[in-house]
């Protein structure tokens, strides 16, 4: 789980089990607060990170027992709204908060379905039944689609249009793609284009509105790191710390290739003109002097 913060405050979930604690901290370390929103069990443990929206911070608690999304006042850590997830089934998506449709919407995926809610209650907007069980990868969203990547047992991408109510299952999912997905890795939502790395190293361009596969090429080994961006510049990690800069774009172009030389699994973070990187052993961080 990535902790997030508004830059005077950082907030943290984690699991203490079998309790899910979420925390909030100064930036001289001093903890503000600290609560318990419940219980937690899942066979991997947790992962999802929590997001900020306005007052609250809001954090998904898919798993295998009582399933919950939970929204706590940033400041005190009192609980604000609360909502059930009826599939109980693991899955570690962290939220994405968008406006869409004329309306701000908490979208995941996970416990079975691709959902939709309003963050300032918990209201359900939508819902997309499955297509698998259980899901990693966050969504992302650009030029007014949704895209979805994941999972398991079964691999799929979607392309949802999040203007609906009630169950859209049948009329809102623009597309739908068995091939490239990736399980853990989230994607990257760029202009007019999707841009997703399978786990064993595959990656796709996908136009937003069609899923047409725009182009695909093998970026090392094994990923784990989710990619990120910055301008019009796309970073790719894969496990053995080897670094591939791409162009942006419907056409596949490398810009530079560089080796850390040793095993990195986190996703790197871009901040001021910085790039971090947590490897095995390391903290990097690289930019002009």
């Amino acid at each position: 789980s990535t902790p997030v913060t508004d830059g005077t405050h950082v907030w943290v979930s984690f699991l203490a089990y079998p309790d899910m604690e979420v925390a909030c901290y100064d930036f001289a370390g001093a903890k503000v607060w600290q609560r318990s929103p419940g219980k937690l069990l899942s066979v991997h443990g947790f992962c999802s990170s929590p997001v900020l929206y306005r007052d609250m911070v809001i954090v998904n608690c898919d798993q295998d027992a009582e399933a919950y999304i939970v929204a706590l006042d940033r400041a005190t850590g009192r609980e604000r709204w609360r909502i059930d997830r009826p599939n109980r089934t693991r899955s570690y998506c962290a939220p994405l908060v968008v406006e869409a449709a004329g309306r701000p919407q908490l979208v995941l995926s996970g416990s079975k379905c691709v959902a939709s809610y309003d963050p300032d209650t918990g209201k359900q907007w939508w819902i997309v039944d499955g297509p698998t069980e259980q899901f990693v990868a966050s969504l992302v969203f650009t030029d007014g689609v949704l895209f979805v990547t994941g999972g398991f047992p079964e691999l799929h991408l979607l392309g949802i249009r999040p203007d609906g109510n009630g169950n859209i299952t049948q009329t809102h999912v623009l597309w739908h793609e068995t091939r490239g997905a990736s399980y853990v890795p989230s994607p990257i939502a760029h202009g007019q284009e999707f841009y997703v790395v399978s786990d064993s190293g595959t990656a796709s361009c996908l136009d937003a509105r069609t899923g047409k596969r725009l182009w695909v090429s093998r970026l090392g080994r094994h990923h784990s790191a989710s990619p990120v961006s910055a301008g019009d510049y796309l970073y790719f990690l894969d496990d053995t710390g080897e670094m591939f800069v791409l162009k942006a774009g419907s056409r596949f172009e490398v810009v530079s290739r560089n080796k850390l030389g040793e095993e990195c699994r986190a996703s790197p973070a871009i901040s001021q003109g910085q790039i971090f990187l947590r490897t095995l052993n390391h903290l990097y961080c690289i930019g002009l002097k």
